[in-house]
């Protein structure tokens, strides 16, 4: 049966069961099925749900009639409801909550299924991922939602309660009608973004990971508008214009066109003190934060690497420092590069799973003013 059909279909019975659909919600429901896919029941199930229930005591209705339509003979395109797929069990259940129970805790097997599946590529390392996960996790990063840290600026606002005295406002106030009575006016710093400045490793080691930071990159530039980013190899770049692109797939296109030595050596210390002599004072500016990420295989001077870092640590308000190998059972960090660069690190954290980004967010949130 063609999908507009078995739609159609699906909206009479849904009108038969008891709930006022209209005669347009077919083609609703055909356009929701276009925008999540076919590959998730539990989306389509959610999509649908959002277009024809209204009210909460209709949901237990839904549930009945969508169990029993899709869970024994339906079809939409060439995948087949409610039977499983070899291999791939995610058939709608009835027996988890969908007929007729509590409403807020529906689960079906592709729930369950989707989600660990989900889960593991959230553990899994960025090196061992195949394409169709790459894109995958691509779109996690592209959706996470954080609220970046903030900083006091050096400007003053208006404040009843400020902690330092407005004179001019006061003397303003003093001209007018109540000039008598002079009232001491009141102003307390401004709240801004707190500025975040990636640096990222993009030599032959670190290969399969820098792609995935700099998704990580641009989807924080996104919530940011303060983001100054920089990658080395044997040389610093800056890419943050090549960041500011829409469309993170273009970022990054662009962003590996303009670096000249992309997947070549690595010299840490080198390339920090091109940081530290052409670009701190110009970005540093505001109580930033820097993210530092490398696995610390340096070919570099490690006590050139230990001063520009000790440099780097004193024009910021944090220095993180994020190594794919550091989540790995047994990792210690012996390298003569990461020897020398922990006594000036604040933080040094894993990143090589979609778990350590979200670590690494919870971290950023947690920087107060």
């Amino acid at each position: 049966m063609p999908a507009s059909s078995l739609l159609v279909e699906f909206t009479q019975e849904l009108r038969e069961g008891g709930l006022p659909v209209p005669s347009s919600t077919a083609a609703d429901l055909s356009t929701a099925a276009d925008l999540v896919g076919l590959a998730r029941p539990a989306d389509v199930y959610f999509a649908f749900r959002s277009l024809v229930v209204s009210r909460h005591e209709e949901i237990a209705v839904f549930n009945r009639v969508f169990v029993e339509f899709f869970g024994t003979r339906g079809h939409i395109g060439d995948i087949r409801v409610g039977a499983p797929e070899p291999g791939r069990p995610w058939a709608v259940s009835a027996r988890k909550g969908l007929m007729g129970g509590a409403p807020d805790n529906v689960e079906t097997e592709a729930t369950a299924v989707g989600a660990s599946s989900r889960e593991r590529l959230r553990r899994r390392d960025f090196a061992e991922l195949s394409p169709d996960e790459v894109r995958e996790l691509r779109s996690l990063v592209s959706r996470m939602l954080w609220e970046p840290g903030w900083v006091r600026s050096r400007r003053y606002r208006p404040s009843r309660g400020g902690d330092r005295p407005d004179l001019r406002r006061t003397l303003r106030q003093a001209t007018g009608p109540e000039g008598d009575l002079m009232q001491l006016a009141r102003s307390e710093r401004k709240l801004k973004r707190r500025p975040l400045i990636f640096i990222a490793d993009v030599s032959g080691s670190m290969e399969r990971y820098s792609e995935m930071l700099l998704y990580f990159a641009h989807a924080a530039n996104g919530r940011l508008g303060r983001l100054e980013a920089f990658v080395f190899g044997t040389r610093l770049t800056r890419i943050t214009r090549q960041l500011g692109t829409r469309d993170p797939a273009v970022a990054v296109a662009e962003v590996a066109r303009a670096v000249l030595d992309w997947s070549g050596g690595t010299r840490i210390g080198e390339s920090l003190a091109t940081f530290n002599r052409e670009w701190s004072r110009r970005v540093t500016r505001g109580g930033a934060v820097a993210v530092l990420i490398s696995d610390g295989w340096d070919r570099g001077n490690p006590e050139l690497l230990a001063d520009e870092l000790a440099r780097l640590r004193r024009s910021v308000h944090r220095l993180i420092w994020l190594n794919p190998l550091a989540g790995r059972p047994g990792y210690e960090p012996v390298t003569l590069g990461m020897n020398a660069a922990l006594p000036y690190v604040d933080d040094f954290l894993p990143a090589a799973t979609f778990d350590d980004m979200v670590g690494l967010v919870d971290l950023l949130e947690s920087i107060k003013p």
